[in-house]
């Protein structure tokens, strides 16, 4: 072995030093000191001494070398927080894409990357950015809902935010990752023009914007597992986008192949299963150049080397930053702005004087319920329930547990003697999450056996039956009654919506969601959270979906756009939201200035109360050379206005995010004629109003 060389990075490195130390690394290192960078280490060992528990420790997850003072990438795991120790705990994903505030999602993730270096970690596993397809879907919380360009602008702010303190961000799961229970075998086909105008704007969007890596997906496409896809992670990722970072597989199972990195994958996660040796193996037989490997290292010590000799916006990251009391107060935001108020016949905002009783049931009410249990855990040092945020905010006696699904009978009792009544029902980890098998983790939780699979995809869209027969119950004592939905996605309510008087629908609303339920439902806050997907009528009018397919076909219409082409009427649209206020917008104007779109439209608070509004701009096509979709979110701005205020938002909307994808020419295509550019505050068309441009 050669001896010792210092080539670590140092604070204040340029770029072409960087470069330099790069490349020296690449010269003395040996082919299995490169390979072992090519992969994570230490994992199973780790989950064994931890006893199972996941975020116990920092994981080792690629690069390193110690001989000449590389350091190593450790990973954590989110998205709603960092997966490690008893960090700050957001609201789920989704209920942050329901903000639609970029601002405040750049926000949290400065939040987790602080957090992140406070307990030893450089690489984020936070910006879950897979396409809802589907609700069924187990893993629907971790994204931030159906479009494509809501996807980037959200998930652009994170990897944004989290890359400010120098921690790595990876973009997941590359890519066509949206069913949980077949994911380590199901085949998806798509064409060329679905996979890059649907499934993919959001990963090049996020890349554009600085990202530092990918992880690469479980599942095939076209026939080929992602990890070893050479289309997606090459011929894509780095030959038609110029992505310069690096690539790394998910945890276990991401990888088949030592050939997987000929394809593109540059980090074997979380073990050196198929490269270490075999990889070693296959560069000396020839079958693999040693080019690929160099390239490979190249990536990733280039990535590390940039934020590890970047400067620090703080002097330091001790412990105590972790769940301090300024990030418990953006988590406690977060909350308070993403709770989509879906109905209200007058019974909300409730008034403090007026409440003598509040009657609060299901079991949900109770339970400290933040969402699966699978790699997006977040352990936070408390949770504020629905019962205790509103027993905190009222007067002492005022907010009563009366009773959960078991004793329906009962709760409407109490119901019928209070002054209204709160009902908290939907969805738990049991119900829905990443899907985990037993024998996955390496190590039982508890210490005591194998531990049961968690989580999956859900068989319906609706509640359980004992949920609706707990509604009804408290809505007959009661027309004063609140329904509190909580969940990852779309839940159904078809059977029992008419017969309440306001539902509001908070997600998994995290650590703070309590305190923040009960500032919304006295009115010191207005709901501003708009859906960011779909909820259909019917379950009949979504993309086929089958949670144990080997094989399935992926188009290139879903959500909105799937139920706008077909003339079906949703029971929520996407980007509905109701408020305490109402707005109105006028004035549209657009026009082409150069490579661009320049939209104006004013809004206006209707109402008696301040309130925030989310603008909403969508494009439709002229849709005459090509099929195209109705019409297409391409801008959104969040605003608070007083009573009786008027705002103009102004969006630019750069042109090439109107074509089309030519497959025939591998060429991307603004097709000519009248655009329609549509503005309101959803993308129901009675809430819009609408201008003509000729392109």
């Amino acid at each position: 072995m050669s001896e010792t060389i210092d080539l670590a990075p140092r604070k204040g490195m340029t770029a072409a030093e960087i470069s330099a130390a790069v490349a020296k690394i690449l010269e003395l290192a040996t082919l299995e000191e490169k390979v072992a960078m090519m992969s994570g280490h230490g994992f199973f060992a780790q989950m064994r001494e931890s006893r199972g528990l996941w975020g116990a420790n920092p994981y080792r997850a690629g690069g390193g070398c110690e001989r000449l003072g590389v350091p190593p990438l450790y990973f954590t795991d989110g998205p709603r927080g960092v997966a490690r120790g008893s960090s700050t705990c957001f609201p789920c994903t989704m209920a942050r894409g329901a903000t639609f505030d970029p601002a405040l999602e750049r926000r949290v993730g400065e939040v987790m990357g602080i957090e992140a270096r406070a307990q030893g970690c450089t690489l984020s596993g936070a910006v879950c950015v897979n396409l809802l397809r589907h609700p069924a879907w187990g893993r629907a919380q971790e994204t931030y809902g159906e479009d494509p360009y809501h996807l980037g602008e959200m998930g652009a702010a994170l990897a944004t935010g989290i890359q400010t303190h120098n921690v790595v961000a990876t973009a997941k799961h590359f890519a066509l990752n949206s069913i949980e229970n077949a994911r380590f075998k199901i085949d998806v086909r798509i064409d060329p023009r679905s996979l890059r105008e649907v499934y993919l704007p959001h990963f090049r969007r996020i890349l554009e914007a600085g990202c530092g890596s990918v992880m690469s997906a479980y599942n095939k496409m076209n026939g080929e597992h992602c990890g070893q896809n050479r289309e997606l992670l090459t011929g894509i990722l780095r030959e038609e986008w110029g992505f310069e970072g690096f690539v790394h597989s998910d945890w276990v199972l991401g990888v088949y192949q030592p050939y997987g990195a000929a394809a593109g994958l540059d980090v074997e996660n979380p073990e050196p299963v198929h490269f270490g040796a075999k990889l070693v193996a296959a560069v000396n037989s020839g079958a693999i150049e040693p080019s690929v490997i160099d390239t490979a290292c190249r990536r990733i010590l280039t990535t590390t080397y940039r934020f590890a000799c970047a400067e620090d916006p703080l002097e330091s990251y001790p412990p105590s930053l972790v769940a301090c009391e300024a990030h418990r107060a953006v988590a406690e935001e977060v909350a308070l702005k993403s709770a989509v108020l879906l109905k209200n016949e007058g019974v909300l905002p409730l008034k403090k004087s007026a409440v003598r009783k509040l009657a609060v049931a299901g079991r949900l009410a109770t339970l400290e319920n933040t969402g699966d249990n699978g790699s997006s855990r977040v352990r936070p040092p408390y949770v504020m329930t629905s019962l205790a945020g509103l027993k905190e905010f009222l007067d002492e006696g005022v907010a009563v547990f009366a009773g959960d699904e078991s004793d329906a009978l009962d709760a409407a009792s109490a119901a019928a003697r209070a002054d209204a009544a709160v009902v908290v029902v939907g969805l738990t980890a049991a119900e829905e999450g990443e899907w985990i098998p037993g024998d996955m983790g390496g190590a039982p939780e508890s210490g005591q056996g194998r531990r049961g699979a968690v989580g999956g995809d859900r068989d319906n869209l609706g509640l359980a039956p004992e949920q609706i027969k707990l509604i009804r119950a408290v809505a007959g004592a009661t027309r004063r009654t609140v329904v509190v939905v909580v969940g990852g996605s779309a839940i159904m309510m078809n059977e029992w919506i008419d017969e309440v008087g306001a539902v509001l629908q908070t997600f998994y609303s995290g650590m703070e969601g309590g305190r923040a339920l009960a500032r919304l439902l006295f009115g010191e806050v207005s709901p501003s959270g708009r859906l960011p997907f779909t909820v259909p009528k019917a379950e009949s009018d979504l993309p086929f979906f089958d949670k144990n397919a080997d094989t399935i076909e992926y188009g290139p219409y879903h959500g909105y756009t799937l139920l706008e082409k077909a003339g079906t009427e949703p029971a929520f649209a996407f980007g509905y939201g109701l408020s305490y206020s109402s707005f109105g917008y006028r004035a549209l104007k657009v026009r082409k200035a150069g490579d661009r779109l320049q939209v104006q439209v004013s809004v206006t608070n209707r109402g008696a109360v301040a309130a925030d509004e989310v603008a909403q701009v969508y494009v439709g096509f002229p849709g005459k050379v090509v099929d195209r979709p109705k019409k297409l979110l391409r801008g959104f701005e969040r605003l608070t206005l007083k009573p009786a205020e008027t705002r103009t938002v102004r969006l630019e909307v750069p042109l090439d995010t109107l074509c089309w994808y030519d497959a025939t020419t591998r060429s991307w295509k603004l097709e000519s004629g009248a655009h329609t550019v549509y503005a309101g505050g959803s993308s129901r068309d009675r809430d819009l109003v609408r201008a003509a441009i000729s392109l």
